[in-house]
C-alpha cells in the first residue's frame, strides 16, 4: 500500500508525528508537506493528496488541517475521492469497510498524536466489505458524472 500524506500549517505537527509513526512501521508513503508551520491554504494541500490518490499513484491518502473539515471538503471535490473525516477508531474502520474511503482526513486541533496514530492504523488495516456497500459506493461515484 502506497500512502500520500499532507497537511496545512495547522496540521504540520500532527503530520510530522504520523509520518514518524508510518516510517517506524515500514509503510510506504510520500510526504507532500507542508514542512513548517508557515501559513498555507488548506485546499491546496488537500488537492495535492486527492489528485495523487485519484491519479492512481497512491492507494490511500491522509490529509490534516486544524479541524479536518476543510481538507475533507476540498478533497471530495476531486472526482474519484471519498475522503472521510474521522476523529475516532470506529468511524475510521467504517469509512474503509462500508464507504471504501481512499482519503483519511484528520483534525490536529481535535485529536492528539496518540489517538491519531490509532485512527490511522484502524483506517489503513480495515478492508472494504464490498457486497451491498459496493452498490452504495457505485451510487456515490455516479454523483460525480
Amino acid at each position: 500500500m502506497k500512502i500520500a500524506i499532507g497537511a496545512d500549517h495547522a496540521g504540520f505537527q500532527l503530520k510530522t508525528a504520523i509520518v514518524q509513526y508510518l516510517q517506524e512501521r515500514g509503510y510506504e508513503f510520500q510526504d507532500f508537506g507542508v514542512f513548517s508551520s508557515e501559513s498555507v491554504d488548506y485546499p491546496d494541500q488537500a488537492a495535492l493528496i486527492a489528485k495523487a490518490v485519484a491519479g492512481g499513484d497512491f492507494d490511500q491518502g491522509i490529509i490534516i488541517c486544524g479541524t479536518g473539515i476543510g481538507v475533507s471538503i476540498a478533497a471530495n471535490k476531486i472526482p474519484g475521492i471519498r475522503a472521510a473525516l474521522c476523529h475516532d477508531v470506529f468511524s475510521a474502520r467504517m469509512a474503509r469497510a462500508h464507504n471504501n474511503s481512499n482519503v483519511l482526513a484528520l483534525g490536529a486541533r481535535v485529536v492528539g498524536p496518540g489517538l491519531a496514530e490509532t485512527i490511522v492504523v484502524a483506517y489503513l488495516e480495515a478492508e472494504f466489505a464490498g457486497g451491498r456497500h459496493q452498490l452504495r459506493v457505485d451510487k456515490i461515484s455516479k454523483l460525480e458524472e
